[in-house]
């Protein structure tokens, strides 16, 4: 028998135990109930990549995310399960993350034959904004941002931005030393790349001409990885920029609050895949 303060005790331990994933579990089914809703009433397939920068646990340790492998291979199997004919809503929070994950989660949505909506309720840097010109078009709340998309050059506990570290070698001339040439010819070749990558992500929609142009104002360091590109600048650089944000998609974002335990960071309702022979043989009639 449990004397009545070692019962309170156990029962306290039993609340901090079972509580943390009862909300979890509140919230993960409020998440799923409102994007079923949304996608019945715009029609859409809706995907969620939500990356949340806050403090986590009791402790405040501050934990963030990132778009990383786990993401994309998410995200791909959600397009990969949507019917080829339904346009597909992919809702962006994020500060960006790995080039190659992003990078796939570009081409996998361009990929796909039918209408692509990126939503962006709050900002989608870096690799968010490589993804958001991916789709057909691009929702942003007025206040919403995007991001350059200058690569980033990890060197021991630094990063230095791509653009700078080509600049630095040609001021330097003959007198650079021989490991700032050789970052300097890499920082080169992955401004090249992100370039000929954006290139085939908007040639279809601006043109080549026009998609070179807005691969340049992305990459070449014209603003610190960290600027705000706005609605007005997004557009300016011929991107198809709205910012007609469904409601419904605010309501969504309260449902990701700090966090107590971890959470995915894409969420899609389940179904089963479209096999690919199916896909082609719709696209041919």
């Amino acid at each position: 028998m449990f004397d009545p303060v070692s019962l309170l005790f156990f029962l306290l331990l039993l609340y901090m135990a079972v509580h943390p994933q009862l909300q979890l579990r509140s919230l993960a089914n409020a998440r799923l109930k409102l994007i079923r809703e949304i996608e019945r009433r715009y029609g859409w397939r809706v995907i969620t990549m939500i990356h949340r920068q806050e403090k986590i646990g009791f402790l405040g340790f501050p934990v963030y995310r990132y778009i990383d492998i786990e993401d994309s291979e998410a995200v791909i199997r959600a397009i990969r399960s949507t019917p080829p004919d339904q346009p597909i809503a992919l809702i962006l929070h994020t500060p960006g993350g790995l080039v190659l994950a992003a990078s796939q989660i570009a081409m996998a949505l361009k990929k796909h034959p039918g209408r692509k909506v990126v939503i962006v309720p709050h900002y989608a840097m870096s690799g968010g904004t490589l993804i958001a010109l991916a789709a057909d078009e691009i929702v942003m709340d007025p206040d919403a941002v995007l991001g350059p998309l200058d690569p980033q050059i990890p060197v021991g506990n630094m990063v230095y931005p791509a653009p700078s570290l080509v600049k630095i070698a040609k001021l330097k001339g003959r007198d650079a030393r021989d490991d700032i040439l050789v970052l300097a010819d890499v920082a080169e070749k992955a401004i090249k790349e992100i370039q000929g990558f954006i290139v085939k992500l908007l040639e279809d929609k601006l043109g080549v001409e026009k998609a070179r142009e807005v691969a340049r104002a992305l990459t070449e360091g014209r603003y610190t990885h960290d600027y705000p590109i706005t609605v007005e600048e997004a557009r300016s650089l011929g991107l198809n920029v709205s910012v007609k944000v469904p409601l419904e998609v605010y309501a969504l974002m309260s449902l990701y609050p700090q966090a107590i335990q971890q959470r995915p960071g894409v969420e899609y309702l389940p179904r089963p895949p479209v096999p690919f022979y199916q896909k082609e043989r719709r696209e041919g009639g």
